[in-house]
């Protein structure tokens, strides 16, 4: 049996890919004292992807392509630069590493684009390192990032609460078929939560305690039936995000209108998930939706997808 974790080290670059998400369902309850809002959600990794690319180096470097590549950092707050001094200093690793981040989740977007470049960023660090952790231990690095990051290694479907860091596996038959509706321009998650709190009905009062995924939730996963998935797709967000961006109630209203089972925003937006019956409804709708032209781009993508892994090297045939 081969050893792609020695080989890819060995080679001097090791190439990780990680996932984007969709939040199934999220629930928000008021801010707490401190500043964090507890939540309820359902994430769901799709079949588009971070790709990173780690290489020795004297520091830590990174440098971004791909999907809006201008508007991603490559100083020290970017959440992939954090993942390697995070690594580095809990390993005492002093080496230095350069990430080659390629882009396709839309920044900014509610996808997890950064904290799925933070995940891959670990678990490529972690090898080409070779510090040898295990994937706990990198889930409680990856939690220390960001609420997102945890599950950007894991993927598949999870339940989240606390801040969404606290992950339950959560089974999904099936394969359900989506199309995104991508914004060039972000919404800031800090403005979305703002946004929410001063809406009339995200009172504490209006909120009910605890949070809780309801079993009608879990049924429609364990049955495949992307009808039944359909029912209960629900964001708390979306009228926050809508308000910031109006051209989010255009999207979700555009994907019904020409077939889409549901829509959902996807975290705090401005991304758009719109769940099809089967693949090539997907690829209708998404020409329905690039004709009305009320998104800048328009994707079909699958899930559940895995989370971080490893991207064997091409073998040269001999």
């Amino acid at each position: 049996m081969s050893e792609p974790v020695g080989e890819s080290a060995a080679a001097g670059a090791v190439h990780v890919r990680a996932p984007g998400k969709i939040n199934l369902v999220l629930k928000v309850g008021p801010v707490s004292e401190d500043g964090y809002h507890p939540l309820a959600t359902v994430f769901q990794a799709v079949s588009l992807y971070e790709d990173v690319i780690a290489t020795p180096a004297e520091e830590i470097e990174i440098s971004v392509t791909g999907r809006q590549a201008r508007q991603v950092p490559t100083d020290e707050s970017n959440l992939a630069h954090r993942a390697a001094a995070l690594l580095a200093e809990a390993t005492g690793i002093s080496r230095g590493v350069h990430l080659q981040i390629t882009k396709n989740v839309p920044t900014a977007g509610g996808m997890g684009g950064g904290s799925a470049d933070a995940a891959a960023a670990l678990l490529a660090c972690d090898l080409l390192w070779e510090t040898g952790l295990a994937r706990e231990e990198l889930g409680h690095l990856a939690a220390e990032l960001g609420a997102d990051v945890p599950f950007a290694l894991t993927g598949q479907t999870a339940l989240g609460r606390g801040r969404g860091d606290e992950l339950t596996p959560a089974l999904a038959r099936g394969r359900f078929h989506w199309v995104l509706a991508l914004s060039e321009e972000g919404l800031s998650t800090p403005e979305v939560f703002a946004a929410w709190d001063a809406l009339p009905a995200a009172g504490p009062e209006d909120v009910p305690a605890p949070l809780e995924v309801g079993e009608d939730v879990m049924q429609a996963l364990v049955s495949g039936d992307p009808h039944r998935l359909a029912g209960v797709l629900v964001n708390d967000l979306a009228a926050a995000a809508e308000q910031l961006r109006p051209a989010v109630g255009t999207m979700l209203a555009d994907a019904v209108d020409v077939g889409a089972l549901a829509a959902v925003v996807s975290g705090s937006g401005p991304t758009v998930a719109a769940l099809a019956p089967d693949h090539a409804a997907a690829l209708e709708i998404a020409g329905a939706l690039r004709a009305k032209q009320c998104a800048d781009e328009v994707l079909v993508v699958t899930s559940p997808a895995p989370g971080a892994r490893l991207v064997e090297p091409v073998r040269e045939s001999s």
